[in-house]
């Protein structure tokens, strides 16, 4: 049963449209203030060319803050209510691989071309990868250090309080659509869907905007629109949609926060 969400346009294109909710067990669960999406669509798509589509989009997050290598590859029959067909963890490395150390997750391509083998019109196809953005965090023994990147300047432009920036990893979930999949989901989402997880970090609205914090967001900012600018160059997007699930004024929040940022540093 679908019902009406309104969807937030950064990248100009279409209007509202209704949205499924998934109902599935995730590899990742995250308490989300709203969730943030990024749905492409490309002309006249056949089945036998999503691969291509999603190496391509896969292979941009080496860029921006991502990372070149997939941590999972999950392939879903006909609606997200059923159980997967296929899943294949590939695992994420941290910190420098040499030494004879093994360099975990799986290149794009190949990947793609392993959950690829399963080819229907009726599946969704989705790759999880890792992507790191600045975000505030209490400072605490359980804090993995080798995830996190923290200057010892920015600490104590902090005053010395527990709260510390740091590079915080996240694994951002790119899916395909079979024409066919949950009824045609991708006429609403996309022939490919990112979903970046939680917006908090592009806006921090309840955090004071001193120097470091408006530095980090605007960053967080700047990095999201890289990445959007390069998957629609790299994939030959035709049309985006930038859109937060809560269906709040998404568009408008980034520009007026990007908009204090950058005038806040004059």
């Amino acid at each position: 049963m679908r019902r009406s969400k309104s969807r937030s346009v950064y990248a100009i294109f279409g209007c509202p449209r209704d949205h499924r909710r998934e109902a599935v067990v995730r590899l990742q669960s995250v308490e989300m203030s709203d969730t943030l999406y990024l749905s492409l669509w490309y002309p006249n798509l056949r089945l036998a060319g999503l691969a291509d589509k999603l190496t391509a989009v896969l292979g941009v997050f080496a860029g921006p803050g991502g990372e070149a290598r997939v941590y999972s590859a999950t392939v879903w029959p006909v609606s997200w209510s059923e159980p997967p067909v296929f899943q294949q963890i590939y695992g994420r490395r941290a910190g420098a691989v040499g030494n004879g150390a093994i360099e975990l997750g799986a290149e794009p391509r190949l990947a793609v071309e392993e959950a690829l083998e399963l080819l229907h019109d009726d599946f969704a196809y989705e790759f999880q990868i890792g992507w790191s953005l600045w975000e505030v965090e209490t400072a605490g023994p359980s804090t993995p250090p080798s995830l996190r990147s923290l200057s010892a300047q920015d600490d104590s432009a902090l005053g010395g309080l527990d709260a510390r920036w740091t590079r915080e990893p996240r694994l951002v979930r790119v899916v395909g659509f079979g024409p066919l999949f949950d009824e045609g989901a991708y006429e609403a989402d996309g022939h490919i869907r990112i979903d970046f997880g939680s917006d908090t970090p592009f806006l921090e609205e309840d955090l004071k905007l001193d120097s470091v914090a408006a530095r980090h967001v605007e960053e967080n900012v700047r990095q999201l629109v890289e990445l959007i600018a390069a998957v629609e160059e790299a994939s030959g997007a035709t049309a985006r949609l930038l859109w937060s699930e809560l269906g709040e004024s998404l568009a408008q929040r980034l520009a007026t926060r990007l908009s204090m940022l950058v005038g806040g540093a004059n």
